[in-house]
């Protein structure tokens, strides 16, 4: 009988620090997106389904305290994607729009790939809310290729 091959040295199994650092800020990159493109997506979609975004109905759906709500409004004003109007709400800018319209497409893949997978609609519509923040473009592409070659039947 063969000897067992020996184990790797545990630095042999580490990639390069500056590949491993590249994929760490990458991951943290796209958890600060992650929440900013939730709310934008789900604004758009309030407003699209009910005529208004109120921070009532976000803090509901998030699943989240409104003072949550309200300091997230507050950064997204800052950052120019959404406006807020006294007693009317909250509603996107065009570059909000954009960036929802983004993220809907992404999660609209990935749920898709994940269904032609097989995975059950339910199960792939949740898992799809995590997994579209963190898929390179690449992947994102690839997903998409073969989610439209092999449909969900």
């Amino acid at each position: 009988m063969p000897a067992p091959s020996p184990q790797p040295d545990r630095q042999e199994m580490l990639v390069d620090a500056d590949v491993h650092a590249h994929g760490f800020r990458q991951a943290r990159k796209a958890r600060r997106l992650e929440l900013v493109e939730d709310y934008l997506e789900l604004i758009s979609d309030l407003i699209a389904s009910g005529g208004e975004a109120r921070q009532v109905d976000i803090a509901a759906r998030l699943g989240v305290a409104q003072p949550t709500v309200a300091k997230m409004l507050k950064r997204l004003a800052e950052d120019g994607l959404v406006s807020q109007k006294p007693y009317r709400g909250v509603f996107l800018t065009e570059r909000g729009e954009e960036l929802a319209k983004y993220a809907r497409k992404r999660h609209q893949i990935v749920e898709s790939f994940l269904l032609a997978l097989g995975i059950e609609p339910e199960t792939a519509r949740r898992d799809a809310e995590g997994i579209e923040h963190h898929v390179s473009r690449e992947t994102l592409e690839a997903f998409r290729r073969f989610a439209k070659k092999n449909k969900a039947r």
